[in-house]
C-alpha cells in the first residue's frame, strides 16, 4: 500500500476518537498491552516524561521536547490530534515520522491488527513506541490521549510525570465532576516516580497529593512554587518567573505568546528543575533558546498563531469551555476596530456553555469542519442565536474565512477557532 491507501485503510478500520468521539473510546487497556507484547514492549528502552491535563498538556508537551531537544538529548514528541498531517502527531528531534516507516509497520502488522481490533490512538501509540526504539530516542515526551488511567500510553513507566490542569472536557467519558475527571488524570501517577500538577484547585488537589502519598511520590504544585508573570509582548512574549521563597526571579521570551501560556511556563520550569534533579541536566541556557523557537524546533502550531496583521487574523485551537475563556479574556485585551469570529465546533463537547463565553459585539462566520464530529454550521448558527450571537452559516471553513477576509478592514481582528479540527484546515 501507498502511505495514502495506508492512512484510507486506518481510518476506515480503526475507529477514531477525534473524528467518531466517544464510540472510539476503549475503557480498558487490553489491546494496549496485546500490542506492547507483540512489539517486544519497545517503551522499555528509553526514557520517558507523562504529560496529561485538560488544557495545555501539547504546549507544555511541545515546550519541553524543544528544551530537551536543545540540551543536546535525542527526543521523542508523541502529541495528537494533528492537524494536517497524521505524522506530526510522531516526531525525532523535530523531524515527522517518515511515511515509509508508516507504511512498513502497518503492513508487517496489519494480520494481528485484524485480530487485535485496535483503536486508531491504540495502534498510533504502538507505533510511536516502535519508532522512538528504532530511532534510539534518549528520552520521549509522552502525551496522553484522553484522560490517564486509562490511556493507552499509560503503560510506561516515566521518570517524571505531569499534570496541567483539571477542567471540564470529556465528561461523559471521564466524569462529571473535577474530582472525578482528576481521579482519571490521577492515572498517570507511577509509585516513588515525580508529579508536577500546573495549577492548583482545592477540590483536585487534594485528589492528586492522596493519589501521590499512596504511591509515594513526591508532589509539586507549579503555580504554588512559581509566579509567571508578562512583562511584555510584541512578536515574543516576555516573561518574569519569580519564586516566594528563595529569591529565583529569571526572564523568558516565548515564541508562544497564548496569554494562558503564563501558566504553562510555570509547569515547564518546575518540570524542568526536577529533572534536573534526576540527573537529566539542562541549563538556563539551554531552556532561553529553547522558548524563543519551539515551533521552529517541533512544528507545534495552532496556539494562539497570528496568520496576519492587517487585518488581524488569530487562530486558536482551544475547544472547551476553560481554554476559551482564556482566548476570549486576552482578544479583550487587544486593540481593533471591529471583532469577526470564524466559528466551527464538534457535536459532543458543551457547545451551549462555550457560546455562551463569546463577545456578542461580533460578526459570526458559522461552519463546520470536514468529520463526522463537526456540527453542522446551519445547527451551530441556530444554537448562536440563542446567545444573541449572530452571522451567517458557510459551506466551509475556508469560505467562512474568505467571506470574513472581505468583509475585514485592515483595523479589524479575526478569530478562526471553536475546534481543533476548524483551525486545521486553514493553518
Amino acid at each position: 500500500m501507498t502511505y495514502k491507501e495506508t492512512l484510507n485503510y486506518l481510518y476506515s478500520l480503526l475507529p477514531m476518537f477525534h473524528r467518531i468521539g466517544p464510540a472510539a473510546y476503549k475503557n480498558n487497556l487490553d489491546n494496549t498491552i496485546a500490542l506492547d507484547k507483540l512489539l517486544g514492549h519497545p517503551h522499555e528502552k528509553f526514557k520517558t516524561i507523562h504529560i496529561a491535563g485538560t488544557n495545555g498538556k501539547g504546549s507544555v508537551s511541545n515546550m519541553l521536547a524543544a528544551t530537551l531537544q536543545t540540551a543536546g538529548y535525542k527526543t521523542g514528541l508523541f502529541t495528537s490530534p494533528h492537524l494536517k498531517d497524521f505524522r506530526e502527531r510522531i516526531r525525532v528531534n523535530g523531524k515527522k515520522i517518515s511515511r515509509e516507516y508508516v507504511v512498513h509497520f502497518v503492513a508487517k502488522y496489519q494480520h494481528q491488527f485484524d485480530k487485535i481490533q485496535p483503536s486508531f490512538f491504540e495502534w498510533t501509540t504502538a507505533l510511536a513506541f516502535d519508532y522512538f526504539r528504532h530511532k534510539k530516542v534518549d528520552i520521549a515526551v509522552i502525551e496522553t490521549g484522553l484522560g490517564g488511567r486509562l490511556d493507552s500510553t499509560n503503560i510506561i513507566q516515566p521518570v517524571l510525570s505531569v499534570i496541567t490542569n483539571i477542567g471540564w472536557d470529556h465528561t461523559q467519558l471521564l466524569g462529571n465532576t473535577l474530582r472525578k475527571i482528576a481521579i482519571e488524570k490521577a492515572g498517570i501517577i507511577k509509585p516513588q516516580t515525580p508529579i508536577i500538577i500546573g495549577e492548583y484547585n482545592p477540590e483536585t488537589g487534594k485528589v492528586f497529593s492522596s493519589f501521590a502519598a499512596a504511591k509515594k511520590s513526591e508532589i509539586i504544585f507549579a503555580d504554588k512554587k512559581y509566579r509567571c508573570r508578562k512583562i511584555a509582548s510584541k512578536e515574543m512574549m516576555k516573561v518574569e518567573v519569580s519564586t516566594k521563597g528563595n529569591g529565583y526571579k529569571k526572564t523568558f521570551e516565548l515564541s508562544l505568546t497564548g496569554n494562558y501560556q503564563l501558566h504553562n511556563c510555570a509547569t515547564v520550569i518546575a518540570a524542568i528543575e526536577k529533572l534536573n534533579l534526576l540527573g537529566i541536566k539542562i541549563s538556563d541556557s539551554h531552556v532561553r533558546k529553547a522558548l524563543k523557537k519551539v515551533q521552529i524546533i517541533t512544528g507545534f502550531s495552532g496556539r494562539w498563531q497570528m496568520l496576519s496583521k492587517k487585518p488581524l487574523i488569530i487562530a486558536d485551537t482551544a475547544h472547551n469551555i476553560d481554554g476559551i475563556k482564556y482566548v476570549i479574556r486576552q482578544i479583550r485585551s487587544l486593540k481593533f476596530l471591529h471583532l469577526h469570529i470564524v466559528l466551527g465546533m464538534v457535536s459532543d463537547k458543551d457547545i451551549e456553555a462555550i457560546l455562551g463565553q463569546f463577545p456578542k459585539k461580533a460578526t459570526y462566520y458559522f461552519c463546520n469542519a470536514k468529520i463526522p464530529r463537526a456540527m453542522p454550521a446551519k445547527d451551530l448558527k441556530n444554537k448562536a442565536v440563542g446567545y444573541n450571537l449572530q452571522g451567517e452559516e458557510f459551506a466551509s471553513v475556508r469560505k467562512a474565512l474568505n467571506a470574513a477576509k472581505k468583509n475585514a478592514s485592515n483595523k479589524d481582528m479575526i478569530f478562526i477557532g471553536g475546534s481543533t479540527f476548524t483551525v486545521a484546515e486553514i493553518i
